[in-house]
């Protein structure tokens, strides 16, 4: 496929990574409204719950109307999510703790929904529409650069909030204009591509029933809890990141640059690599080296120093950055005759997302550091994925 038909679909990705931002959101938004840890964890909880509910039903839509449809409906939500508040008045000017603030909380709450919503949607489709653009056996290496781009979406909430604030004396709410606008393009965009969707000859309607069946497979359910709780972990590391740089190390005004130079770069960085990476080695293998840099980085965290919590996280970072791609392509690769439904059940899983946080928020309240122990534990149990995966 011609690269004017592929940009679009990574500048979808790119839009995927936009969903993530409830992650730098939990500290952003318990500073300007002042709430605890907890409750503006619940924040992740209302960006994420709609993996849960929405992605199972959304496989099974996309088995009847295609998966251009699905991007394209997953676009538009998004969209309407992100002008809710931009509606109530935050679209940049500092305004967001005032009277009445209460209600933009509410307001930003049902946006980060919305938001969440087209995140699912857009995961549905976007995963599987990687692999009919993919040639033989690039599917792993292509969704990791995929995947690499939508960590420039994501990253995006780290970067813009600090740098508006310092430079234009904007306020962070100026992430929902912009990302509204970047999302009215790809919409668009997409739109006027035509492109081929491959489906086995031998393929069965895709139905509630049947994706709900595969969880009886030992190999997809293990590979379906594996992808809910790495979200859970990543999700949880990129909320306590910053608190931890502020609460710990005292590190307030560039606690979201420094905590996505150490945690984000090398995400986007170790995905970028993976595209080549993966190109020699195998998916399997690879996964198991991923998790490893991870445990090891993990467990650099509980050491007490400054330092050596510096380069743990940069370590998790370069192991958490495939991770998702791995076990999502590995499953499809297995099974490529019921890519919709088990797209739609890995995508469900991202529901980790919404429910891990708050665990770690609550625990977190404690201890900031200790709260770092719900995502190690999480890792522990992707390692246990990573070997059986390889050895299968």
């Amino acid at each position: 496929m011609s690269r004017s038909k592929t940009f679009p679909i990574f500048l979808a990705f790119l839009a995927m990574g936009f969903g993530d931002v409830v992650g730098p959101l939990v500290s952003l938004v318990k500073d300007s409204f002042e709430v605890s840890n907890f409750v503006a964890s619940l924040m992740t909880t209302s960006g994420f719950i709609m993996f849960g509910v929405l992605s199972i039903p959304m496989g099974v839509y996309q088995d009847k109307k295609g998966k251009k449809f699905i991007l394209l409906l997953g676009l538009t939500i998004a969209l309407i999510g992100l002008v809710i508040p931009i509606l109530f008045g935050m679209y940049g000017p500092k305004a967001v703790i005032e009277a009445g603030s209460f209600t933009k909380l509410y307001a930003l709450f049902a946006s980060i929904f919305l938001l969440g919503a087209g995140a699912t949607t857009l995961q549905v489709a976007g995963n599987p529409i990687m692999r009919d653009v993919s040639a033989d056996g690039q599917y792993s290496s292509n969704l990791s650069l995929g995947q690499s781009i939508k960590a420039i979406g994501s990253s995006l909430g780290f970067l813009v909030p600090p740098a508006v604030g310092i430079w234009f004396g904007l306020d962070w709410t100026i992430l929902f204009p912009m990302f509204a606008i970047i999302i009215l393009i790809t919409l668009v965009w997409v739109n006027s591509l035509k492109f081929e969707e491959k489906r086995s000859a031998d393929a069965k309607p895709a139905t509630l029933s049947s994706s709900l069946k595969l969880l009886g497979n030992p190999f997809v359910l293990l590979m379906v809890v594996g992808i809910f709780l790495y979200v859970g972990a990543e999700v949880s590391m990129s909320a306590q990141i910053p608190i931890l740089m502020d609460k710990v190390y005292g590190i307030s005004d560039f606690g979201l640059w420094l905590a996505w130079g150490l945690f984000f770069l090398p995400i986007f960085l170790g995905r970028l690599a993976g595209a080549f990476i993966l190109k020699k080695l195998k998916a399997g293998k690879f996964l198991v080296y991923s998790v490893l840099l991870s445990v090891l980085g993990m467990l650099l965290l509980f050491f007490g120093s400054q330092y050596f919590a510096y380069s743990g996280i940069v370590m998790i970072g370069l192991g958490f950055s495939n991770i998702f791609p791995l076990i999502f392509s590995i499953t499809v690769d297995a099974m490529p005759e019921r890519a919709n439904e088990l797209s739609g059940l890995m995508v469900t899983a991202i529901v980790g997302g919404a429910l891990i946080p708050p665990i770690t928020g609550a625990v977190a309240d404690i201890s900031v550091q200790l709260g770092f122990l719900v995502p190690a534990a999480c890792i522990f149990y992707i390692l246990i994925v990573a070997l059986k995966s390889a050895k299968k």
